[in-house]
């Protein structure tokens, strides 16, 4: 099972940080999570299910490419940190 950590920002909708979620991928805790926060899915996904522009993955410590995130394996005890990244100028 994952643990799924969430940026301060996020905690407002997604308390309780970590959450350990079930799932053979990111996209699948995530769901997991989803399933008990239904307001964070609009946070983290976009209408079509992908992830936003500005959210960023880190999975054990990598950034995972926002391509490939929600589809990419998890091993039995992954850490999961969850993040809107800043943008402007």
């Amino acid at each position: 099972m994952a643990e799924v950590y969430f940026t301060a920002r996020l905690n407002a909708v997604v308390p309780g940080s970590p959450h350990d979620a079930p799932g053979s991928t990111v996209g699948e805790a995530l769901d997991a999570i989803f399933a008990r926060h239904p307001l964070a899915r609009g946070y983290v996904l976009d209408e079509q299910g992908s992830l936003r522009q500005h959210v960023c993955i880190f999975l054990d410590g990598a950034r995972l490419s926002n391509g490939i995130a929600l589809d990419t394996p998890l091993q039995a005890s992954g850490e999961i940190y969850v993040m809107q990244a800043l943008s402007g100028g």
